[in-house]
């Protein structure tokens, strides 16, 4: 069974930094490339980073150079290093399969950032 735990969420200032962990089980982790993802209220889901088991990474453009991902194969484990937060990341954020996302999501981690 697919599980995708997301954590380290929170409320933050403008400007301040969170790590986000998603901690993933029930299938072969190292083979797939890993997303994240959000969701503001009133929005859709969007990309925001992906990672392939290498460790080569890509960002949307609304948070490069202020977001890293990483991974750790062995710990089934992706990262989310946020800096520099805004206003407008706050969002539920979500990480899956980046190709064919299982449809199983997991509950998510709240970010607000707000003064």
């Amino acid at each position: 069974q697919v599980q995708l735990v997301e954590s380290g969420g929170g409320l933050v200032q403008p400007g301040g930094s969170l790590r986000l962990s998603c901690a993933a089980s029930g299938f072969a982790f190292t083979n797939y490339v890993m997303g994240w993802y959000r969701q503001a209220p009133g929005k859709q889901r969007e990309w925001v980073a992906r990672i392939k088991s290498g460790g080569s990474t890509n960002y949307a453009d609304s948070v490069k150079d202020r977001f890293t991902t990483s991974r750790d194969n062995a710990k089934n484990t992706v990262y989310l290093q946020m800096n520099s937060l805004k206003p407008e990341d706050t969002a539920v954020y979500y990480c899956n399969r980046y190709y064919n996302p299982y449809d199983s999501w997991g509950q998510g981690t709240q970010v607000t950032v707000s003064s």
